[in-house]
């Protein structure tokens, strides 16, 4: 087991963090009981909840926490203070406030970010919290899983979106390709549609994606890394992973199914593009197609998806990317910090903000409502998250290694002909051995 703190946030942040530890022991909970004016407990009556949410997941943040704010006052009598960040300067602000010692009491981190700050002492461990929700079991597995290191959980799953296939459906309808179920129907679908339109890029190549990658890693049996005697060792070297990288990256060179602009492209661009009408396929998020449709209204009814299919069948594993909602160590309302964090992810708050945010909730029953529905844009989601969910590597080093982006460099080298399948895995794997275990 692993007991050296993280060097991740430096040692200016850990120190800062050493200190709220140190801070927050003498506080045993909430003790404050006033009285509101209906003679109820209001355990949080005069105090002000500061809260981090990230800015732009939801257009319509602002009102849904004017209702938060109001039932969150009607319940603990405590006043909320929400403040909005923006996903790019988020990872800098944590660390300047734990630096600083002004961290907020409650703060949205993305999934590949809680078990990272946690390690470094920085977030409270919530297990035993979560374990006493009313959705204890009820919670999507790979948001746990991406939350929790060395058995401990620092965040409560909040929302998640997963990567599938977006497609368009009237090409498909046109060309009579129903959705493939195995690598091989895939390829073939893809090629059936290079010959029939060759003006559109039937199946991209996203060099600078490595979400897009991960599928066929996992979808061929292989690992990005795995724990090996206490450290984190690489596999992206092994036989399977290679396979899987070998059929991706063929479908540019060998099949040429891609476009070379495409070794470079980033999500955003395959976005784009799919909404110019130049794609009529893509992996990409349960987010996307609302974002596509409102930047091009014409394609209204012309998207659909389904879950990434497995190399014989079934379904690919698919990157679960998210949020969840956790308490800063030392918070001086860490009992009124936790209430909050109940009302968001558990009940209509949690649902309400995945609908508007055209995300996930982090609970099995209501990914259980959306799996059976026929809306071609909601269902096929809902079943790769709940069927084909998974995290990357649950270490704090991992995110040394999305850092220097490892995987989106392998990638390019590969599509670039710089080098071939073996060569870029073995040189990623030895680099992230060294980022890992350095």
């Amino acid at each position: 087991m692993r007991t050296r703190r993280s060097k991740r946030l430096g040692a200016i942040a850990v120190a800062a963090a050493t200190a709220l530890v140190v801070a927050g022991c003498g506080d045993g909970g909430e003790s404050n009981n006033n009285t509101g004016a209906g003679g109820e407990t209001q355990s949080g009556a005069g105090k002000t909840l500061t809260v981090w949410i990230m800015e732009g997941t939801n257009p319509d943040a602002t009102p849904f926490f004017d209702q938060v704010t109001a039932e969150f006052k009607s319940k603990t009598g405590a006043d909320l203070d929400v403040q909005f960040v923006p996903w790019s300067q988020a990872r800098d602000k944590f660390t300047t406030a734990v630096g600083g010692g002004e961290t907020p009491d409650v703060a949205e981190f993305g999934s590949t970010w809680t078990a990272e700050f946690g390690e470094a002492g920085i977030l409270a461990d919530l297990t035993e919290r979560v374990k006493s929700s009313p959705v204890a079991d009820d919670l999507v597995e790979s948001l746990v899983t991406a939350g929790t290191y060395e058995d401990k959980l620092y965040g409560m799953p909040w929302y998640a979106g997963v990567r599938s296939v977006v497609y368009r459906t009237d090409v498909f309808t046109e060309l009579g390709i129903t959705p493939p179920t195995n690598w091989d129907e895939w390829l073939a679908a893809a090629q059936k549609i290079k010959a029939a339109k060759p003006e559109m890029v039937a199946m991209p190549v996203a060099g600078d994606n490595e979400y897009g990658v991960y599928p066929f890693i996992w979808g061929a049996g292989g690992d990005i890394a795995v724990e090996e005697d206490g450290k984190w060792v690489s596999k992206l070297d092994s036989p399977e992973a290679r396979r899987g990288i070998q059929f991706y990256t063929d479908l540019a060179l060998k099949h040429g199914l891609s476009s070379p602009g495409a070794e470079t492209w980033k999500e955003t661009e395959l976005r784009d593009n799919f909404g110019q009408g130049k794609l009529a396929m893509m992996i990409s998020g349960s987010w996307t197609p609302k974002a596509i449709v409102e930047k091009a209204p014409d394609l209204k009814d012309k998207i659909g998806a389904f879950p990434i299919p497995g190399e014989n069948g079934g379904m690919s594993p698919s990157f679960v990317g998210g949020s969840h909602l956790s308490v800063f160590e030392g918070s001086e309302n860490a009992d009124l910090a936790w209430q909050f964090v109940e009302l968001m992810t558990v009940g209509k708050f949690a649902d309400e903000w995945a609908t508007a945010s055209s995300f996930f909730p982090g609970q099995k029953s209501l990914l259980d409502k959306v799996t059976g529905s026929s809306d071609e844009l909601v269902a096929p989601f809902a079943k790769q998250m709940k069927d084909g969910g998974q995290s990357v590597p649950v270490t704090p080093l991992y995110g040394k290694v999305q850092a220097k982006k490892t995987i989106s460099a392998m990638l390019q080298s590969i599509l670039s002909g710089q080098k071939t399948v073996e060569q870029a895995t073995a040189d990623a794997a030895a680099e992230m051995n060294s980022e890992m275990q350095g």
